[in-house]
């Protein structure tokens, strides 16, 4: 081997290096995920991935975020995986809004 072959074989190695860095920096795996991290990990944008959270199409917990009284939902790496595997879970009706005859009712 002479030196140029030498050059080109650690110019290589580097390459390697770098794009191994970023492969585990885009998926380093962790207990919890934040829905924005969730979101990234999945294609999806936070907003949508809450309201899987909220509507519990996703298995999410609250956490305390820092924020003080505030809570933010965490997806365990679990569900990650069983998400990529069986997708979003069978959704219920949503409990936060009145049904239409309960609407209809109020108005009277």
């Amino acid at each position: 081997m002479n030196d140029d072959d030498i050059t080109a074989l650690a110019q290589r190695l580097d390459r390697i290096e770098s794009v191994l860095t970023a492969l585990l920096e885009r998926e380093m795996i962790r207990d919890w995920y934040e829905v924005e991290e969730f979101a990234k990990l999945v294609g999806k944008v936070p907003f949508t991935c809450r309201e899987w959270c909220r509507l519990g199409r996703i298995k999410a917990e609250k956490k305390a975020s820092g924020r003080g009284k505030f809570y933010s939902w965490v997806i365990s790496h679990d569900e990650l995986i069983r998400y990529r595997r069986e997708g979003l879970l069978p959704g219920g009706p949503r409990t936060d809004q009145p049904d239409a005859e309960e609407r209809g009712s109020a108005r009277k």
